[in-house]
């Protein structure tokens, strides 16, 4: 059973799109999501430095248009793409899974990420916000003092590996005072994703959502809320809109991978965070992390290997 999966913001590094632009018709994808999204995201994926891509309202549509346009050279038989047995990303990632997951087409989630990165930006403005990674220490422990400062575990990631987000005064204090053998490293991000101080960011995108249309997902597709495998398209588009100010819960995630039998899992491009969540939490199973097209054969294999014997995934949901 094969699950692929789509990394969230902060894997992006400057210059992580070059070598797909050497494949054919990647390029001109990347310049139709870069009119849909109405920034350079073929430059932003090659040229542009590391504090540019690290922008909110960049970051986003970059990681989204990344893995959707990735995909055709890693389904180079398109029924290939029915071997899935299910799709997931971390945050923003999981807008990729879901029009991968045929809930959205590639052009609305990018239009969807686009506002979702521009609207959480300016809600990040508001004060000064940020985010750390817990790792270690005993998980109850750190939640309670997280709670201590005011904090919000903002991902959930499992093994090991707690996101906490709030003020900068907020999280200097966790810094002095972090919980029993926990580290505590202060994340290049722009604002304390995943909380309150999203919230009007949400009522913007609740508004934009009442005119979407979707269609239910044609492969089973984990739910960052709860881990649960989500059939309705409204639901999957409710889910997106309130999770940018609830917490990532990544560790129900990958519960769910194991509970559906995962053998194989690939993490689409810009990968390696969450293969190395995986790695520790998911034992036994196969990783690959498509970090650039010399990955590609690997992949395919995987899929044939993995996804053969996926069942049907409307038995899955049932």
């Amino acid at each position: 059973m094969l699950v692929i999966v789509a990394p969230g913001q902060g894997s992006q590094t400057p210059g992580f799109l070059t070598p797909w632009l050497e494949l054919d018709g990647y390029r001109d994808r990347l310049e139709w999501l870069s009119a849909v999204a109405g920034i350079d995201l073929v430059a932003h994926g090659t040229t542009s430095d590391a504090d540019t891509i690290r922008d909110t309202a960049v970051a986003q549509p970059l990681l989204v248009a990344a893995g959707l346009t990735s995909l055709p050279a890693l389904f180079a038989d398109p029924a290939d793409a029915a071997l899935v047995g299910a799709w997931a990303g971390h945050s923003v990632g999981e807008l990729t899974a879901t029009a991968a997951a045929g809930v959205l087409s590639h052009e609305q989630a990018v239009v969807l990420v686009r506002e979702r990165g521009r609207l959480m930006a300016e809600a990040a403005q508001a004060t000064p916000t940020g985010m750390s990674a817990v790792l270690g220490g005993d998980p109850d422990e750190v939640i309670s003092v997280l709670d201590q400062h005011g904090l919000t575990p903002a991902n959930m990631n499992g093994a090991g590996q707690i996101v906490a987000a709030g003020t900068m005064d907020q999280l200097a204090a966790l810094t002095q005072t972090p919980p029993t053998r926990a580290r505590v490293i202060p994340l290049q991000v722009a604002g304390a994703f995943h909380t309150h101080h999203m919230a009007s960011a949400v009522d913007q995108l609740g508004r934009y959502a009442r005119a979407i249309e979707t269609r239910d997902p044609h492969t089973p597709l984990a739910s960052n809320a709860d881990g649960a495998i989500v059939s309705s398209g409204r639901d999957v588009l409710s889910r997106l809109v309130n999770q940018v100010s609830n917490p990532v819960r990544w560790d129900r995630c990958m519960e769910t991978f194991a509970g559906l039998g995962v053998t194989g899992l690939i993490e689409l491009a810009p990968a390696g965070t969450l293969t190395g969540l995986a790695k520790r939490a998911l034992k036994g199973v196969e990783l690959l992390a498509l970090k650039t097209p010399d990955d590609l054969e690997a992949a395919r294999r995987m899929i044939r290997e993995h996804g053969s014997a996926a069942s049907n995934p409307q038995e899955d949901t049932q």
